[in-house]
């Protein structure tokens, strides 16, 4: 059998960045801990730490000097299905457990500022990632699912020019690497793929000062293409194994302003295609066969809206508190047992203590609010010989975060 390499990052780092969605599909927002508290809202015009280098490399231009950030954010979803008329090919076990369960994702960032008009900076992140695994392998459902996940590392480089007091324009490039597994029983025993790649993307921002008290900030980040390569099993047969996916591309328009010497109010518009991950082809050979295995996702487009505030109580601490909706691109047609996932509402909380020349630390927490996901999965192995999960999914999630960022 084929090995699968993790090519470009060491297993370490790649386990460490295992994330859990958290966003729609398995987007991940948890980029800092600093944006935790406000639900994410001014992502892109906030530009208070050097985190800023994945939501809008333009906003280094709003700090001097070398600015450093290091957090992790604990999330932790939780996907209980209960079954509801599952009928034909099925497991022996139960409901399947909690397929959710918490991971730690890492973040890290520093940008330099190299000239009076010029930036740089290096942001080290997860933008995906998924884990769902049923408790036992022969749950009612484990002809559609097992276990699912993706694992993923982005390096961010990035540049930033001050045009003007009013304009500062940054860009980026992305190399993100991507480790992705899947399993499920079939009447021939357990299916497994596994792939990795790595490939390039990019990201562009813009920040406009429209006054000393209010910032506007587009920033957007590009799809990106993988070729997964890797092995498909399927009992004790296994071969070698290709397969196409693409990640979605985001956009995202944010608002901060100073609302008086106290407050802070900041809003977020962001939309993602999912629309570019409509169904994974496993392309192998078998028995000088060519011969294609077919997972839909079938994936819609998706609006995410976020506004927060912040109250400064004293010069050291200041609260933050924010609420987000976040549409799922699933619907009850399309849903499956890999990502049971659906609208949600995002309540956050958060606190930065200021400790001057110690630098600052931010601690967040949010609590994520699923509807309850219908699915009606239906998976065919041949003529007569179907699957179909059909049930209920009770979803939620909480969301833990630290981070701490020092200037030079």
């Amino acid at each position: 059998m084929k090995k699968m390499t993790m090519r470009a990052v060491p297993a370490l780092l790649l386990v460490a960045f295992s994330g859990t969605a958290s966003a729609a599909a398995f987007q991940l927002w948890e980029q800092n801990a600093s944006g935790l508290g406000t639900a994410y809202a001014g992502s892109a015009a906030v530009a208070d730490n050097a985190s800023t280098i994945f939501f809008n490399p333009a906003g280094m231009t709003q700090m001097p000097g070398i600015q450093l950030s290091v957090g992790v954010t604990g999330v932790g979803p939780s996907y209980e299905f209960a079954n509801d008329g599952s009928s034909g090919l099925l497991g022996t076990g139960g409901n399947g457990g909690n397929a959710g369960g918490w991971a730690a994702v890492p973040n890290a960032y520093m940008s330099w500022q190299v000239a009076p008009d010029w930036f740089v900076g290096l942001g080290i992140s997860s933008p995906f990632g998924l884990k769902t695994e049923y408790d036992s392998d022969n749950w009612i459902g484990r002809y559609q699912a097992i276990k699912s996940e993706i694992k993923m590392v982005n390096y961010n480089p990035s540049l930033a020019w001050k045009v003007n007091d009013k304009v500062s324009l940054g860009l980026g490039l992305n190399y993100q690497t991507i480790d992705a597994e899947m399993t499920n029983m079939t009447p021939r025993g357990l299916y497994k793929l596994n792939g990795d790649d790595g490939a390039w993307g990019w990201n562009a921002g813009a920040l406009f000062t429209l006054s000393p008290a209010m910032r506007v900030g587009v920033s957007y980040r590009s799809a990106v293409s993988y070729t997964l390569d890797g092995d498909r099993s399927l009992g004790a047969t296994s071969t070698s194994a290709k397969a196409d996916i693409k990640m979605p591309d985001t956009f995202i328009l944010s608002v901060w302003q100073q609302v008086s010497d106290r407050w802070e109010a900041m809003g977020d518009l962001s939309y993602t295609r999912w629309n570019t991950l409509d169904q994974l082809n496993v392309q192998y050979t078998t028995a000088g066969v060519a011969r294609t295995d077919t997972e839909a996702f079938d994936y819609d487009n998706s609006w995410r809206f976020a506004w927060g505030a912040a109250y400064k109580a004293n010069d050291a601490w200041k609260l933050k508190f924010g609420i987000a909706y976040d549409k799922t691109p699933t619907s009850n047609s399309t849903r499956t047992a890999r990502v049971p996932d659906n609208d949600r509402i995002w309540f956050s909380l958060g606190a930065q203590w200021n400790g001057g020349v110690y630098g600052k630390v931010d601690a967040g927490y949010a609590y994520l609010y699923l509807r309850d996901a219908n699915i009606d999965q239906t998976k065919t192995f041949a003529p007569g010989l179907t699957s179909s999960l059909r049930g209920t999914y009770s979803d939620s999630a909480h969301i833990l975060g630290l981070q701490y960022s020092k200037g030079f």
